[in-house]
């Protein structure tokens, strides 16, 4: 177990904990009252265990994060709720928490009612709901609890501290869309939002597009693998919608649109016309996988990176439908190329990233270890000094 008298870390142990017998030994040289962050994640959690953590989290004075991810791995639908209820009710007036972590937890509409409270009455400033299976119904019951959230601080007199929602992988269907644009536009303080294989169809992404709208700050945007338009009379709609929403957006560093059908049968789609104009300066990663993307709409790109998209530092396009030779592609990558970016097209310009990333992460433990070394090495001569002195 890796830990500091601030840290309490059990992530990844695999631990079957099913009493508060089993806790106990886990807790022992910890104090409460200096613990800010709690890692209980890839262990499963039993309602016995669960109070026993709930007692430790109860005595916790500046509680700053809590990861509670994947930690009913193998558990009854009957026990989620019981042990949820233990583990919510200690976080709640806990306001100094600013990041909770409940991703990878199987609840469906059946076990969310334990969150509703913390989600509504806390002020933290990160929520991590990723693969939690919850479907249009419990999306909208999550969406409802964080509007209200927003409203409450605002009867306060306060703006809201909320920053980043992390919701993807959960169904959240077109039925959640129209809670969850009005909850983000409650808050208008979001700067990182990620909702990504969420089965959202064009008219709740029409909806998300005017909630998100009212976020300025609004710096990362992941809808991946939602779909923007088809081939009905609204089928550009969706799209539409986002390009007038850019605008709107102008602290925007990341997006992620891969996999979003952005083009139905080649035109060229408004988002991409909107970013070459120069809606978004700040822009640096630009993700536009698979989207039935043509020369043309390439093209868009290719004319305005060196002007109105000079920040752009990534750019994904693989799988669309221009042609990976064509002259197009050179532009692009001259331009990325000279400013120290990447374009992707092929899966070898893939692979190649992830060597270096690869490459960097070596490079930076070797570096890490270097310190450390260097470090002891100096305690250790300080050490020596001390004795030569006696």
């Amino acid at each position: 177990m890796s830990s500091t008298p601030r840290v309490f870390d059990i992530r990844g142990q695999g631990l079957k904990l099913e009493t508060e017998a089993d806790v106990e030994p886990l807790l022992e040289g910890y104090d409460p009252r200096t613990v800010e962050e709690i890692y209980l994640g890839g262990n499963t959690i039993g309602v016995g265990a669960s109070r026993a953590f709930a007692a430790f989290i109860d005595k916790t004075e500046s509680l700053i994060i809590a990861d509670l991810s994947s930690i009913f791995i193998g558990r009854l639908i009957s026990e989620i709720p019981l042990a949820l209820t233990h583990l919510c009710t200690a976080l709640l007036p806990k306001q100094t928490l600013t990041l909770i972590d409940l991703s990878d937890n199987a609840f469906g509409e059946r076990s969310i009612g334990p969150l509703l409270p913390l989600l509504t009455h806390n002020r933290f400033q990160t929520l991590r709901l990723k693969n939690n299976g919850l479907g249009p119904a419990a999306g909208i019951q999550i969406a409802n609890a964080l509007r209200e959230s927003a409203k409450l601080t605002k009867a306060e007199g306060k703006v809201s501290n909320l920053r980043t929602v992390i919701c993807g992988q959960n169904r959240l269907e077109n039925g959640s869309a129209s809670a969850w644009a009005a909850a983000f536009e409650e808050h208008g303080t979001l700067e990182e939002v990620r909702m990504p294989q969420n089965g959202i169809w064009m008219a709740g992404m029409r909806e998300l597009a005017r909630g998100l709208k009212k976020n300025p700050n609004l710096r990362c945007l992941d809808l991946q693998d939602n779909t923007f338009t088809d081939d009905t009379d609204e089928g550009l709609l969706a799209v539409d919608a986002w390009a007038d929403t850019l605008a709107s957006l102008p602290a925007l560093e990341t997006l992620n649109l891969s996999d979003c059908v952005l083009s139905h049968d080649g035109e060229v789609p408004s988002v991409l016309r909107k970013l070459a104009s120069g809606s978004n300066q700040r822009l640096a990663n630009l993700q536009l996988q698979n989207n039935n993307l043509d020369a043309s709409s390439v093209a868009v790109l290719a004319d305005a990176i060196s002007t109105h998209l000079s920040s752009l530092k990534r750019l994904d396009l693989q799988d669309n439908d221009a042609d990976e030779d064509d002259e197009v592609y050179d532009t692009l990558r001259e331009a990325l190329t000279t400013r120290g970016g990447r374009l992707l097209v092929t899966e070898a310009d893939e692979e190649e990233e992830e060597e270096e990333e690869e490459e960097e992460e070596e490079e930076e433990e070797e570096e890490a270890a270097e310190e450390v070394a260097d470090r002891e090495a100096d305690e250790l001569a300080e050490l020596m000094g001390k004795v030569g002195l006696q």
